[in-house]
């Protein structure tokens, strides 16, 4: 009888199909706004800068989705969060997806999963919650930028408001997050010391940029604060004695 297995042949090679169909798809495009752009008169210095600055921008992202792949992988093996996490799924949500029907299910999280029902069970909770977003933005967004458009035209006031508050109820589900551990003791506060070296590390470019007229810092503020955040992270652990 054969055993289920989390790193199947079968699913690496359904992965691998999805994300070289994804890739190949971004690579048209990427050529397409190429000729687009020298056909609109752009220079190729300021094309090429675009695209240099854009694939770095991807790097601190890319690093926390690796973090976040070899996280799930420790009991959903490999392929389901390579191509979860490289497509379409947030590490802030496939992580507590996995973790909190696992646990419903009284499965540990130390070991891969060889019960087929069980990684199906997760595996649709990790695909299901996330496909509503998909019909929102599909269906939903050009009427609702125009509803935002409208508000910001009839009181700009208001408007500028209900930005903000979306903005701030966006970063409370992180804020959350970052405190949700914190009754563990010491280790529970290690999320909200990383964030703090991040915010501490974009104060400091936010001043090289304004007073020392850094301007060429702004582009890449955000992924040197998350990848000096990460690895700030390392002797925050360990400092902490986790």
């Amino acid at each position: 009888m054969r055993t289920f297995n989390v790193n199947s042949p079968f699913l690496y090679g359904v992965t691998a199909v999805v994300i070289v169909y994804v890739l190949a798809q971004s690579l048209f495009f990427l050529i397409r706004a190429s000729r687009r752009a020298r056909e609109l008169g752009i220079q190729t210095r300021i094309i090429k800068k675009t695209i240099l600055s854009t694939s770095l921008f991807t790097i601190a992202p890319a690093a926390a989705i690796l973090l976040g792949v070899i996280t799930l992988s420790k009991f959903m093996g490999l392929p389901l969060p390579w191509l979860r996490l490289s497509i379409l799924g947030a590490l802030t949500y496939e992580l507590p997806a996995a973790s909190s029907t696992a646990t419903a299910m009284n499965l540990s999280l130390s070991a891969s999963i060889t019960d087929p029902k069980a990684y199906t069970a997760i595996a649709w909770v990790m695909t299901l919650g996330i496909i509503p977003g998909i019909f929102v933005v599909l269906f939903g967004l050009k009427k609702m930028q125009s509803g935002i458009v409208s508000l910001k035209s009839k009181d700009p006031k208001w408007g500028e408001i209900f930005m903000s508050s979306m903005f701030l109820g966006m970063i409370s589900a992180f804020v959350g997050m970052l405190f949700s551990d914190v009754r563990m003791g010491l280790p529970g506060f290690i999320p909200i010391a990383v964030a703090l070296v991040s915010a501490l590390l974009m104060a400091v470019e936010g001043i090289l940029i304004k007073v020392c007229k850094w301007g060429w810092l702004e582009q890449y503020a955000l992924p040197i604060s998350m990848l000096g955040a990460m690895a700030a992270s390392i002797p925050l652990t360990a400092l902490m004695g986790c």
